[in-house]
């Protein structure tokens, strides 16, 4: 197969107009495979969908417990956020009790990725902050482990800094990459990104919610990440999103992490599963209804009633009007 298989296509009236390329693979944590198709063994940079992972740092080191870093606070820096009120107000309560501001945070500034959150803040006659950024609780959850391992605060986004180190480590046991040999860079947010198989994210997703061949420390510590994002789905993005969504409106039965570039994270507790989805060119409405169609045929949604935007997204005019559709192709 010298092309990945078409996943979705945007059809407008009578026509084809787009259609979106992919791979995804389907694993139990056992390391067996379920379902794929594609180059599921393609490199790939993860992006955001591997923070459930790489917050295992923080929690294995022992930092979580010594701050008192809460549910919330763990669901947060899994989280590529909207910018709510309430998403801006844990972060800043987190740095606060580590008697660190936002200025702390290495992040950079954007607006609210919520489009509310965003129309709200403009209207108060307001400028986004480092709070604002979807990754904020990330980048919370690194200064808390570099405050812990007594690290330089400054320049905890380096790949040299101990605080990556000790997040790389988790990445490598959790993956299976080499991370000294996989392709690096830098993700938005400033934080180094590592190049890995598809089907070692779906790996790690896999072993996140059945770590039992694990030592006994990282079993806690994917359980309380896996608490974390089962109660608190709203702070993993917030209103309208994909991924609180899904995980509200599953009662926590799919855990799904989105990243940027058309890349997607799931975790299946009850199966034991774990899945990882690429879009080639990075479309993220694509990836969405792309996983959203995997979701439903391996009938891992009982309600898939409430999750039809998703699986035919429609395209409308500037009148409002719908014009198109997203739909699965497979």
């Amino acid at each position: 197969m010298n092309t990945n298989p078409v996943l979705v296509n945007l059809i407008r009236g009578d026509l084809v107009e787009n259609s979106y390329r992919g791979s995804y693979v389907v694993v139990d944590s056992e390391g067996d495979l379920i379902t794929a198709t594609g180059h599921f063994r393609q490199t790939i940079y993860p992006r955001s969908s591997l923070k459930p992972i790489q917050v295992l740092a923080m929690l294995e080191s022992g930092a979580a417990d010594q701050y008192k870093v809460s549910l919330q606070e763990i669901a947060l820096a899994c989280a590529s956020h909207n910018g709510e009120e309430q998403h801006v107000e844990v972060v800043h309560a987190w740095l606060n009790r580590l008697d660190l501001t936002q200025g702390d945070l290495e992040c950079g500034l954007h607006a609210p990725m919520g489009r509310e959150s965003a129309k709200a803040l403009a209207a108060r006659g307001e400028k986004p902050t480092t709070l604002h950024n979807a990754c904020s609780g990330k980048h919370a959850g690194f200064l808390t482990l570099a405050k812990f391992l007594e690290a330089p605060l400054k320049g905890y986004t380096d790949f040299n800094h101990s605080t990556q180190q000790k997040v790389n480590e988790l990445i490598a046991e959790m993956t299976g990459t080499d991370v000294d040999l996989a392709p690096k860079g830098f993700d938005g947010c400033q934080i180094p990104v590592i190049g890995m198989e598809l089907q070692g994210l779906a790996m790690a997703m896999a072993k996140l919610v059945d770590p039992k061949n694990m030592r006994e420390s990282l079993q806690r510590s994917c359980a309380r990440v896996v608490e974390a994002m089962q109660q608190y789905p709203h702070l993993i993005a917030g209103t309208g999103r994909f991924c609180t969504d899904i995980i509200e409106k599953t009662g926590g039965e799919v855990l799904v992490k989105m990243g940027a570039d058309g890349v997607f994270s799931a975790a299946i507790p009850k199966r034991k599963w774990g899945i990882a989805l690429k879009i080639d060119d990075g479309n993220l409405k694509a990836a969405e209804v792309a996983l959203m169609s995997l979701l439903s045929r391996l009938q891992l949604i009982s309600n898939i009633a409430d999750f039809t935007n998703y699986l035919e997204f429609p395209i409308n005019n500037w009148n409002r009007q719908i014009v198109g559709k997203i739909r699965s192709a497979i």
